[in-house]
């Protein structure tokens, strides 16, 4: 706020952070750097000026890959947060919250190689993840954690055309629905024969279109230089060690290891990177699984593992953590009934029926079907006097399969499988089923 007689002074902890997401993002760490002032006056920032970097940045020169394509970092520098401008619907004046000025801002500069705004959507999407997996930062937009500010650039030649700043935008969704509109916008003026203005533009929420804010300034209007109150900072080879030591696996390193190591699909492989606390809990379950098994058993029950996270666990789940305290769900519980359904003691319809009371109790699945008196009918000669019933009870399905219609006999175990309340392992059945349907 810029009170008379208060110093400011370099926040060690959120310079080293700095440097480890610039080293994740394959940056060069610079050996000496330095803070400049970055002069302008906005009611957020009384003092009239900025602690910032200008030409020595801690980090340069990186990329994160997405996709196919690579993003090049320009660099990424620590400053001085501002204050937050509220301006009230209605009132024709404007509250300024200061409780966030002087706070570490680390910000991240890419060069022009984002070409849509699927592709900036996917992009921030990644560094966000990066900084979670780093402990960098929450990373939460909806608490401004982290802030995007996008730079449009639209010209009907190959070169580069004037670039719109859109300042401040507070998520995903937001930032998506701004570059599209910001695109139109851009390529109507273009379309006209005029020319687009360089200025920075807001996001209007509720006319969901960008306006104007001002003109945007250029390096020199900032009249930067060193800041005086703060000493160059030597970087040394063991500082850089020391960064090195918190490298956590990155997300794209985990996507891969997983596909390999647990032979899971893309998708899988994803769901178990994006939310990462269900990704430790996977591996916890894999632990599980049994000893000294063979290839073909360990990978089917990796196999049903995944499958029943994807689908039934986050359904059950509804958005919730696995972590979160209501969330009995012990991965050892979980483990078990995967191996219960693999060896065929229990089936799926049964198995996503105890899951949900496991999620809500704790309990283990083999004392979950005692207590409910649940069991499947292993005998032959009861399951087939049960599939003899439904035959005689469907004879259009009959009809059907007959006639060459695989969906009859998927309908045929249904009935099955509804009868006995999932009481039957539905390939037994399938089973039995083909056997009298050919007789």
């Amino acid at each position: 706020m810029g009170h008379p007689g208060t110093l400011p002074v370099a926040n060690m902890e959120a310079i080293k952070k700095v440097l480890l997401v610039g080293k994740a993002l394959s940056c060069t760490l610079a050996n000496i750097s330095k803070f400049d002032r970055k002069h302008y006056f906005y009611p957020d920032l009384p003092k009239g000026y900025q602690i910032s970097q200008y030409d020595m940045p801690l980090c340069k020169k990186g990329f994160l890959q997405i996709g196919e394509k690579s993003v090049r970092i320009t660099r990424i520098h620590l400053e001085e947060d501002a204050g937050k401008l509220l301006h009230p619907t209605g009132s024709s004046h404007t509250l300024a919250d200061y409780n966030r000025a002087g706070t570490p801002l680390m910000e991240l500069v890419t060069e022009p190689d984002l070409s849509s705004a699927k592709e900036a959507q996917l992009f921030a999407q990644e560094l966000q993840l990066i900084l979670r997996y780093l402990k960098a930062s929450n990373a939460d937009m909806e608490k401004g954690q982290m802030r995007v500010e996008v730079n449009i650039s639209l010209s009907k030649q190959k070169e580069l055309g004037t670039k719109v700043e859109i300042k401040n935008l507070n998520s995903f969704r937001v930032m998506e629905q701004a570059i599209s509109f910001e695109i139109e916008r851009q390529t109507s003026i273009l379309e006209r024969g005029e020319k687009v203005q360089q200025e920075t533009r807001g996001w209007d929420e509720k006319k969901k279109e960008t306006y104007v804010q001002r003109e945007k300034e250029e390096a020199h209007d900032y009249r930067y230089f060193p800041e005086p109150d703060l000493p160059p900072i030597m970087i040394t080879q063991e500082q850089v060690n020391e960064v090195l030591a918190l490298m956590s696996e990155l997300p794209s390193q985990r996507r891969e290891r997983f596909q390999k190591e647990y032979g899971i699909s893309v998708d899988g492989a994803e769901l178990f990177t994006q939310q990462k606390e269900l990704g430790e809990y996977f591996e916890k379950v894999v632990s599980e699984l049994g000893e000294n098994l063979s290839s073909k058993v360990l990978a089917e029950r990796i196999r049903l593992a995944t499958n029943y996270m994807q689908s039934d666990l986050v359904g059950i789940l509804q958005g919730k953590l696995i972590t979160d305290k209501s969330v009995r769900l012990t991965p050892e519980n979980f483990a078990e009934l995967m191996i219960m359904l693999e060896e065929g003691s229990v089936s799926s319809a049964i198995a996503k029926s105890l899951l949900k009371d496991m999620v809500e109790t704790g309990a283990d699945p083999s004392n979950l079907m005692q207590d409910k008196g649940i069991s499947l009918i292993q005998e032959e000669g009861e399951v087939e006097f049960i599939a003899k019933e439904i035959v005689l009870k469907n004879p259009k399905a009959v009809e059907d399969f007959k006639k060459g219609k695989g969906s009859a006999l998927q309908f045929l175990v249904g009935q099955m499988m509804a009868a006995t309340k999932g009481a039957v392992n539905p390939e037994v059945a399938a089973s039995i089923l083909i056997t009298l349907l050919k007789k």
